[in-house]
């Protein structure tokens, strides 16, 4: 039995938003990052729309389907040889109107530059050098049961992979790790695990190395804790190595070194398009998140920053927008940060 078993726990000590436009409340972390999870609302004026449409067919008229009766006085006067027999048939067919979706809401599209970025260079920023060692320490349970040395490194394409080396356990269950950005408490139960998440291995005394991709993120500093817990499935074991309970909790300490770019957001204030407020600023004061308001676009927004539309939609990858104008959801929160996108 290890020495987790009958003395409780490893450790007892231990943010699609609404449009600047209202779609009725459709639907990041710690991370400015493009848009993360917002309700939208559509502040749209639109006006109902009826049609009525008829056929005038040799002086009788044909509304939908109904032939008005002719009266005495429109009536022909007779001449000899038979009457003419008219037949009142359809010549066209009306285009339909637009339906309007169950909800009313207008359907969004996905952003796109407009002239102002013709003459400008793309947007850039360099990635840190492979090879590159952005975090790195060593890692051992509160009873010494589990002990491994990690470090991050830079891929060299804007990605990140984690190495494992020296792992070793005692205990008897496999063993996972996980990088997450709030912290858990040694004893708590993980409910979901974050970004490079990977089984170490069972029971060894022989020491292990293993790699790990980071995927999902350019920017891998927010997620500032390293998190061990039991990845077994068993219930048959003690409580405190159950499944997902957590064994180790480490903060990581990044050192990302900044990068080149040629997208450098200036807040020139408010004006038409852009009367949304500037979130989050970086200690040189530079704005790193803007909040869209009513009747935002996404030219007034760049305009604002003196940045084109392309470096805009290119710092919030998936940008929504509703109409030729390209109104932007009320409440999103807009990155203007290019270490962060």
């Amino acid at each position: 039995m290890s020495e987790e078993q009958g003395q409780g726990p490893e450790d007892q000590q231990g943010q699609e938003p609404r449009p600047s436009v209202d779609d009725g409340g459709r639907d990041d972390d710690g991370t400015t990052g493009s848009t993360r999870g917002r309700g939208r609302t559509i502040a749209l004026a639109a006006g109902g729309l009826a049609v009525a449409a008829a056929l005038v067919v040799g002086g009788s008229f044909l509304v939908e389907d109904w032939i008005a009766p002719v009266t005495a006085a429109d009536r022909p006067t007779p001449t000899s040889g038979p009457s003419p027999t008219r037949t009142a048939t359809r010549t066209a067919t009306p285009t339909p109107t637009p339906t309007p979706t169950p909800t009313g809401e207008p359907t969004p599209t996905a952003a796109t530059p407009e002239a102002d970025a013709e003459d400008a260079p793309p947007p850039s920023i360099t990635p840190v050098p492979a090879g590159t060692v952005v975090a790195e320490g060593d890692v051992t349970s509160p009873k010494g049961s589990i002990g491994y040395h990690y470090r991050i490194v830079a891929v060299g394409d804007d990605s990140y992979k984690t190495e494992y080396t020296g792992f070793t356990s005692t205990l008897p269950v496999p063993v996972s790790v996980t990088l997450m950005e709030i912290a858990p408490v040694v004893g708590d139960g993980l409910t979901a695990v974050g970004p490079g998440d990977l089984q170490l291995g069972g029971p060894t005394t022989t020491p292990e190395s293993l790699t790990t991709g980071l995927p999902g993120t350019t920017a891998p500093s927010y997620l500032g804790t390293l998190v061990t817990y039991s990845s077994t499935e068993s219930t048959d074991v003690p409580v405190e190595i159950g499944p997902r309970k957590v064994l180790a909790v480490d903060p990581v300490t990044w050192s990302v070194p900044t990068r080149e770019t040629n997208v450098a957001p200036v807040d020139a204030g408010p004006r038409d398009g852009a009367t949304g407020a500037v979130g989050e600023v970086a200690d040189s004061g530079a704005p790193r998140a803007y909040l869209v308001a009513a009747d935002d676009t996404v030219a007034g927004v760049a305009a604002r920053f003196g940045i084109t539309t392309a470096a805009l939609i290119w710092l919030n990858a998936g940008l929504e927008v509703v109409g030729d104008d390209q109104r932007l959801f009320i409440d999103t929160v807009l990155n203007l940060d290019p270490e962060t996108r």
